[in-house]
Order: C-alpha cells, then sequence, then structure tokens
C-alpha cells in the first residue's frame, strides 16, 4: 500500500509537470511549491526519461531510487577511495558510469541514504610517533601523580590571533541571510603563555615577536608567580627558540628553578594549552567583529586578564589533560 506522504509527494511531482507545461518556470513553481528549483528541473527530467511512473519511484527515507544495488555498492566503494568536496563530481560521475543524473539535492539524498556525511578530515601530524608519544604519556601521568607539594607543572607554547573574524557555525533562522563583519588585516598579536592544569595559573606576555628572549621573559614570570617552588616543571614544544643558546645559558644560573621537558616532535594535542587557545577564539573572536586592531588586541588581552581569572571554572573541563596517543592506523589518511 502506498503511504499518504509518497502520495503526497506523486501529486507535487505531478503538478509541477503541469505547471510546466502551462509555461511557468522552473523558479517559480519552486516558489510555490516551497522547493528549490533543482528539485524541478530534475522531476522534468525524470518525467522526460521514464514518464509517470519515474516520478512515483520512492525509498523507504522519502528519496527517490534510481541507481541498481550493484551500482549503489559501487559507487560506496568509488567514494569511499576518495574524499568528493561537492556533489559535482559525484554527479558527473554517476551519470558517466550509470547514465543516470541526479539534481543537487537529490544527490544529497542518494549519500544520506548510502550512509555518507558532510564533514571535515581530522588533521594530524605528518609524522605520529606512537611509542614517542606513549613514553611522554607514561612520564606525565607518572610525574603527576608522585609531584611533591614544593614542585608545579606548566604547559607552555605561543600563539599568534590575527586581526580576522573568524565566521563560526550556531543555531539560526532557516532561510536567515545571516553575516558577519570581516576584515582586511593581516596583524597578529603575540602571546607567549603558559598554565599550570592544578589551579589556571596562566602567564603569558604580550611581545612584538616569539622568540628565544620572549621564551625567558615568560619563564621568569613563572618563577616570580611561584615563589613557594622548588621546580617548576615547563612542558614545551620542539621550537628554535626553545632550545636557542640563550635559554640554556640562562638555565644554567645558579639556583636556577625551572626544569624544561621536551614534548615530543608533532605533538601538539599532547599540550593542554592548544585547547585554550581554542577556547580564546572561541569568546574572543568567532562571530566577532573589531573596528581597530587595537580594539581586537585589547578583546585578546582581556580574555587573558580578566576572562580566565573569572570564568575559568567554566571551561576547565574542555583544557585537560586528557592524552591519548594518535595514530594514521585508526584514520583514513588522505595522501
Amino acid at each position: 500500500m502506498r503511504r499518504s506522504s509518497e502520495e503526497h509527494g506523486v501529486a507535487r511531482r505531478a503538478n509541477s509537470i503541469l505547471l510546466l507545461d502551462d509555461g511557468m518556470s522552473c523558479v517559480q513553481i519552486a516558489k510555490v511549491l516551497y522547493l528549490d528549483d533543482d528539485t524541478i528541473r530534475d522531476w522534468h527530467k525524470r518525467y522526460v526519461f521514464g514518464g509517470l511512473d519515474e516520478l512515483t519511484l520512492f525509498d523507504r527515507l522519502g528519496g527517490i531510487s534510481r541507481l541498481k544495488a550493484d551500482q549503489e555498492t559501487g559507487l560506496s566503494l568509488w567514494l569511499e577511495n576518495r574524499l568528493c568536496r561537492s556533489t559535482n563530481e559525484i554527479r558527473a560521475y554517476i551519470e558517466k558510469y550509470y547514465n543516470t543524473r541526479y539534481s543537487h539535492s537529490g544527490c544529497i539524498k542518494l549519500l544520506k541514504r548510502l550512509g555518507f556525511i558532510y564533514k571535515k578530515p581530522k588533521a594530524l601530524p605528518a609524522v605520529a610517533n606512537e611509542a614517542a608519544q606513549q613514553t611522554f604519556i607514561d612520564f606525565y601521568e607518572t610525574l603527576g601523580r608522585t609531584l611533591p607539594e614544593d614542585e608545579a607543572i606548566y604547559f607552555a607554547d605561543a600563539v599568534h590571533p590575527e586581526y580576522q573574524t573568524r565566521p563560526s557555525y550556531g543555531w539560526m533562522k532557516k532561510g536567515a541571510n545571516t553575516a558577519v563583519k570581516t576584515t582586511s588585516g593581516r596583524k597578529r598579536v603575540n602571546i607567549h603563555g603558559a598554565i599550570c592544569l592544578e589551579n589556571f595559573d596562566v602567564p603569558f606576555i604580550e611581545v612584538d615577536k616569539v622568540n628565544g628572549q620572549s621564551a625567558i621573559a615568560l619563564l621568569e614570570k613563572i618563577e616570580i608567580r611561584n615563589k613557594d617552588k622548588k621546580t617548576i616543571h615547563v612542558i614545551w614544544d620542539n621550537a628554535a627558540y626553545h632550545k636557542s643558546r640563550e635559554i640554556k645559558k640562562w638555565l644554567s644560573r645558579p639556583n636556577c628553578r625551572i626544569h624544561l621537558i621536551q614534548l615530543p616532535t608533532y605533538a601538539p594535542h599532547l599540550n593542554p594549552i592548544e585547547r585554550l587557545w581554542g577556547v580564546m577564539h572561541k569568546h574572543v573572536t568567532h562571530n566577532k567583529f573589531y573596528e581597530t586592531q587595537i580594539a581586537f588586541a585589547n578583546a585578546i588581552l582581556s580574555f587573558f586578564r580578566n576572562t580566565i581569572p573569572n570564568e575559568w571554572e567554566s571551561f576547565r573541563d574542555t583544557v585537560t589533560d586528557n592524552f591519548r596517543v594518535i595514530s594514521h592506523q585508526n584514520f583514513r589518511v588522505l595522501e
């Protein structure tokens, strides 16, 4: 028995064909039926190709099934070996190899029915040393469990937010033509900062250029804020300025309380401060426009000076040391 929803769908398609015969355009009919004009064009092509019977074919999900089972299997295998950024390439493939035409909206319905979704691939380090990652995680967990009260652990890194609005997802009324103003500036705010996950202390400095001198200035600030600590473990990446001669000379001074620990190469996911940078962008740059670069810089600095001290508990569960080993074996890596 045909479902009432399918009967309604067939009626709409038949009406669109009649309206086309009356001289209305696809755009005009789409407005009347609250559809997109590509759908009307596709219905017309199907009617020309197979008559009224072609307009009565539905699958269980409400999309029109035009490919045979073996063709759908072949299409799925083809899609699984590449990442198509638009339906144009997929539609061209279907037409070339299966002699079947799909509209943009019809192709999307087909892809959803076959189990495909539109999303970005995850960004993975080009070189993922699993053993080095696990070694660091084991070392860090042991350090945390056995850390004396007169020692502390900080994660450090630099960030360079550009004077740019970052459009971001958000709920809006369907059909609303929502936009956010952007700038053409390329100026940056250079921040060298650190974070202690125990108390969410976030010392930072704003500098004209991130280098060995800014790294030393940050380490000095960390020492000043931890006068009661005998040893302060600072974990950061392998950037050249983190291993410079001036850093080594500064560390060799008498009574230096900083103990540096290098992260494994290509392992930014093992530095929680990277997650803090994400929180910063969410608060400061996502869907927010600043008239001047100075206003933008002040907003960045306000995040560090005011938002973190006053609201850190609201995003503490986001900035964590819940580490895991990243392996290429767990992903289909695009070449």
